[in-house]
Parts: C-alpha cells; structure tokens; sequence
C-alpha cells in the first residue's frame, strides 16, 4: 500500500472544498486496511476512513491518515425462498449497485436509488430514502477492528440501527473499519411505496413495478438534489427531528400545514426541510454558499467555499429554527476537523 503525502481530497468529498490530506492512502483488501492501521500506529499519526466523500465536511486540512477505502466486489447466492442473499465490497459506488440489483431482477433496494456514497459508509449512516432504511435489507457486515486488526463479523442487532444512526455513530465510533456489507433481497418485489412525494410521483399508474419506483426516486432526487459534480453538495444536511407527542402537538396547534410522521415508540418526526423553508432560508445566497432553491435541506458550495463557510451558514440555519420552534437540528455530515 502506497502512501501519498500532501495529497488533494478535492475529488474526495461532494462539497469539492480544495484541501489537503497530510497523509493519504487507498485500500483495495483487508490486509491493507491492517497496514493502514500499522502503519497510522506506528507514526503516531490518526487515521480517518472515507468512502465516496459524500457525508463528510472537512472543516480544514484534515490531519492524520486519510484512508480511502476501495475493497470491491459483489457476491450473491439464491435461496429457496426466493431470497437473494449478497456480499458486497466496502467500495461499491451505493447508487451502482441499487441499479446492478435491479437489472438482476432482485428488489428492495429501489427507493435508495441515487443516494450518493460507499456503500461501507451506508450501515454507519443507516441510510434511508422514501420510506426504507438500510436496514430493512440488512443482515451484517464484516469488519476490521481498529485495536487489535482482527476480523469481525457484526449482525444487525450489534449494529444497533436507529434513524439516520447506528453504533457505529455512538459507542462503536472510530472502532472498526467496514470491509464488506451482506444483504437480503428478493426475486418476487415488495414494493414500499406509501412515501408522500413518492406516492404523489406515481399517482395514476398502473401495475407499478420495481422500475417505476426507482425511475420515480431517481426523477424526485434529481429535481430536488443538484449532482455534486455541478454544485457541491452532500444531499440532506440535517436530519428529520424527532420530537414527543405533546411538543408535536403544540407545534401542530400552531401550524397545521407542518408534515409530521408518527412513529411506534409514540414520538413524532419533523421535516427539517420545512422548519427551515418557513424560517425563510430556502433559496438563500451568501457569498460562496447557499441553501437550493428547491431543497431547504441542501447547503451548497457556490464556488471556492470551504468547510467553515458551510458550518457557519448551517449554524445561522440551526440558529433560527432553535429561535423559531425550539427545536434543535442534527447535522447529518461528518464533521473532520484539523
């Protein structure tokens, strides 16, 4: 494994900020990620793993070892019950293989459809799209363990999903390095399709297959995400707040026309996209950022921005919304720091 110095992330993160990676390496196997860790321990460097780039901000030159994890491949074995069961390589391109699962006629996987990223990165996100999460289809992942380089196997009870959560972002942070993702998926579709603005896309049609639901996802996403390598960008920048019955409530009783979810537990999701849009930030510009004009959600890059620029905009955002409905927003992104 070859380790670059000074070497520039512009290519490896969607917002396209220009900055440089002290140290910089890529992984094709797991015996390179056992080197990365060897080599990061032995020059007392830390090392950062990254995939596609797509959920990280880099708030300046990270420092460390910046390690791009690439280990590809995508194995697959039938079973009798019409099931699909897949082992994927850390470095798949995510939206790639909801597109080669689909061309092999095995489903669940649509409504993910565009999601930028690795998909190593997706069990650490637990990333979700119209009505499905990842971990709908998931079964485990294999890993390497950052102390001691041995190889794990972690099921979907160990990995402790949540919404937009998941171990990995709380005690197991900074624990493992993902190598390979298993998932299950099926011959005979299950469509999900209940999803508002997905529902609204397909309205009128009849026998909605598999390929209506994903050409439908990749249309909304389009219209409402600009492609990164146009405007940079990491998608949604904060999460859907989740709040008790009786603040929903309040919020409710005050804005009738807010969407809200209900949820099992008894608490109620928010749509951050729309606390921001009414505290009037949808189509805001300010120097190199900006917020889409059609996604209150989505911060972009305008031009030579870095990280700092984008983190002071989303804290004015945060600000307003805290000021305006005493609700607090998660920012989604990583954060790296120097």
């Amino acid at each position: 494994m070859f380790i670059e110095s000074a070497y520039s992330l512009r290519q490896h993160n969607s917002f396209g900020f220009e900055v440089e990676a002290a140290f910089f390496a890529r992984a094709g196997s797991e015996d390179d990620l056992r080197e990365a860790l060897a080599w990061s321990s032995e020059n007392r460097q830390p090392l950062f793993a990254l995939g596609g780039g797509s959920n990280t901000v880099f708030a300046g030159p990270p420092a460390g070892l910046i390690l791009h994890i690439g280990i590809k491949g995508i194995e697959h074995e039938y079973g009798d019950d019409g099931s699909v069961l897949l082992r994927v390589g850390a470095g798949e391109d995510w939206h790639t293989l909801v597109s080669h699962c689909l061309e092999q006629g095995w489903h669940g996987l649509e409504n993910l459809a565009l999601i930028p990223g690795g998909v190593g990165s997706a069990p650490i996100q637990n990333i979700g799209a119209y009505g499905v999460e990842l971990s709908k289809v998931f079964v485990q992942l294999e890993a390497i363990d950052r102390e001691d380089g041995q190889a794990v196997t972690l099921d979907k009870e160990a990995c402790a999903f949540g919404y937009r959560d998941s171990a990995f972002k709380n005690h197991w942070k900074d624990r493992y390095l993902i190598s390979r993702v298993w998932l299950k998926l099926h011959t005979e579709p299950n469509l999900t399709v209940d999803y508002p603005s997905l529902k609204s896309a397909l309205q009128g049609r009849d026998d909605i297959g598999p390929r209506d639901v994903f050409d439908a996802v990749v249309s909304i996403r389009k219209a409402r995400i600009p492609d990164p390598a146009e405007i940079g960008n990491s998608g949604s920048f904060f999460t859907n707040p989740i709040v008790s019955a009786e603040q929903a409530q309040t919020l409710l009783s005050k804005h009738e026309q807010m969407p809200h979810w209900h949820q099992a537990d008894g608490s109620v999701k928010l749509s951050a996209g729309w606390l921001i849009e009414f505290c009037g930030w949808k189509g805001h510009r300010d120097g190199h950022v900006g917020v889409h004009e059609n996604q209150a959600l989505v911060l972009l890059n305008l031009g030579d921005a870095t990280g700092h620029d984008i983190l002071a905009l989303a804290e004015a955002i945060a600000k307003s919304v805290k000021e305006t409905f005493a609700i607090e927003l998660t920012i989604e992104p990583t954060v790296l720091a120097n």
